[in-house]
């Protein structure tokens, strides 16, 4: 398969190494220096791109690969204000679009978990959620897109918790409002922790990520999965997949 990557920095450049040893071919590079070569046959004859940027450019990529008639995978996160446009680009048949907070196997099993608990926990109200994310310090943005996505994923689920929010912000964190708290140290790739406390004890389940490589493993698998497929796409539905397929 030939994979086009936008955005060559850490993530990138892991991308690159697991596609390679998965048999691809990547046949285009864009980031900053060079956003000319969307316009390029190169860009323009590969299979899927793969774009992992900054929020403020992340749209335009889209949309870019949306022009080419090359399908991409997306994991830059803070910037889903748009993707209600995205989608309605992709079910008019102009672009196809694979978007996830997060593509680590073990993050998308931690989100189910948190769905399920989520449930089990609407019988039992003397419990609080309360949800902490721990990322490196290069990190600006918070609280993560992950931590976004189990928080709405929760909101969901639960019969007496409506809204989410930082208590940094000065927002008033009621009884039906999830407190979210970020902590940024050292080069942590990534550690999401939803506590349920009450009176008596506390249930905690964490997932934390080792490396990086979890995440582009996760991307290569969407841009695999996404070849050949038209539309907006999700995570979920990737995983469905894969779960049904093995049984």
């Amino acid at each position: 398969m030939k994979i086009a990557l936008i955005g060559y920095g850490k993530m990138g450049h892991i991308i690159e190494k697991i596609a390679k040893e998965r048999g691809h071919e990547i046949v285009s590079i864009i980031d900053m220096h060079n956003p000319e070569d969307f316009d390029s046959d190169a860009f323009r004859s590969s299979d899927v791109a793969i774009e992992f940027t900054i929020p403020s450019v992340a749209a335009a990529n889209v949309l870019k690969c949306f022009e080419a008639g090359v399908p991409v995978v997306s994991g830059t996160t803070a910037w889903t204000d748009r993707l209600p446009e995205m989608k309605h680009l992709c079910a008019e048949g102009k672009g196809t679009l694979l978007w996830a907070s997060n593509f680590s196997i073990g993050v998308n099993i931690f989100m189910a978990l948190n769905r399920y608990l989520t449930r089990m926990m609407n019988a039992f109200p003397q419990y609080t959620p309360h949800l902490v994310e721990t990322h490196h310090i290069h990190k600006l943005d918070h609280p993560s897109g992950t931590a976004v996505t189990l928080a709405e994923n929760l909101i969901e689920e639960s019969d007496r918790i409506s809204s989410w929010a930082e208590p940094e912000e000065g927002n008033t964190i009621g009884e039906d409002v999830l407190e979210i708290d970020h902590i940024r140290s050292g080069e942590v790739p990534g550690i999401h922790t939803i506590d349920w406390e009450s009176e008596q004890d506390s249930i905690s389940i964490t997932h934390s990520a080792k490396s990086r490589e979890g995440f582009a493993m996760g991307a290569v698998l969407a841009a695999e999965w996404l070849a050949g497929k038209s539309g907006f796409r999700t995570i979920g539905e990737m995983y469905s997949e894969i779960i049904n397929s093995s049984k």
